[in-house]
């Protein structure tokens, strides 16, 4: 059974989201990547991270439908260095709470945003509350990091450097696994001079600094220890992750909603 939203007729869709589907929609962006990484990394991170991830959890019998990738996010403190997309932050949320609100005219009533761009962050949540405030649905929103973080962490992520980082040791490597032709492996130095401020904050806490909000020359670490290897490994962690949280989620909702409308 496809879990592709724009592989089915609108037939099809309706009568997934009658029997309680829930649509997801992945966040990616178009930005500069430092001079090594194409600018397509997050998107390109996003695609295979959320369609393995729904897949597995949809192999399990989580009702699940995956909505196209948005490539482009808000990526205003990219725009500087060049080679960059975005959206300005309150364009971006009315462009997530309209493909939201277009996915209720839908019939469906079970939205959930996945993220692979931390600029997106802070407005997608906010686009899930609003949508839930404003109509008589289930929302929830992550970035793929947040959920996998401690799986990451067993899997050795931080042996690359920060993570995610940007274009950093962590983000090269999940690149590299899916295509290492398309990073310029002689842009890439041994050393980067790193930003203690930007790593290690108090969860909810945030410190900017203009022109380096991710790091030196706009990239957070050196990707001299990147390897195809460890992507593919990092890449696993997050769809094991982010499957289990996909299928928790929606029992979680299916638990709440039992013997109930709402």
């Amino acid at each position: 059974m496809t879990i592709d939203f724009e592989q089915l007729t609108r037939e099809q869709l309706k009568h997934r989201a009658k029997d309680g589907y829930a649509a997801v929609i992945p966040l990616g962006a178009i930005e500069q990547h430092g001079p090594h990484l194409p600018t397509g990394t997050d998107t390109f991170v996003c695609r295979e991270m959320s369609r393995r991830s729904v897949q597995t959890a949809a192999d399990k019998g989580i009702k699940l439908v995956l909505c196209p990738v948005l490539p482009i996010g808000c990526s205003a403190h990219h725009l500087a260095f060049g080679g960059t997309l975005s959206f300005a932050s309150n364009t971006y949320l009315s462009i997530l709470k309209d493909i939201g609100g277009s996915l209720i005219d839908s019939g469906f009533r079970r939205i959930i945003f996945l993220n692979a761009h931390g600029g997106n962050e802070h407005l997608m949540h906010q686009a899930a509350t609003d949508l839930a405030v404003q109509h008589p649905i289930w929302t929830a929103s992550a970035s793929y990091w947040s959920i996998a973080r401690e799986a990451l962490e067993a899997a050795g992520a931080a042996e690359t450097g920060p993570f995610p980082g940007h274009a950093g040791g962590f983000e090269t490597s999940l690149v590299m696994a899916q295509d290492r032709h398309r990073i310029d492996r002689s842009q890439i130095g041994k050393h980067h001079q790193e930003r203690d401020w930007i790593k290690g904050l108090m969860p909810g806490t945030f410190v900017g600094r203009h022109m380096e909000l991710t790091g030196v020359d706009g990239f957070t670490d050196s990707a001299g220890a990147a390897t195809a290897a460890h992507g593919r490994r990092y890449m696993e962690a997050i769809v094991q992750a982010v499957s289990s949280w996909l299928a928790d989620v929606c029992s979680r909702m299916d638990e709440a909603d039992s013997g109930k409308s709402m």
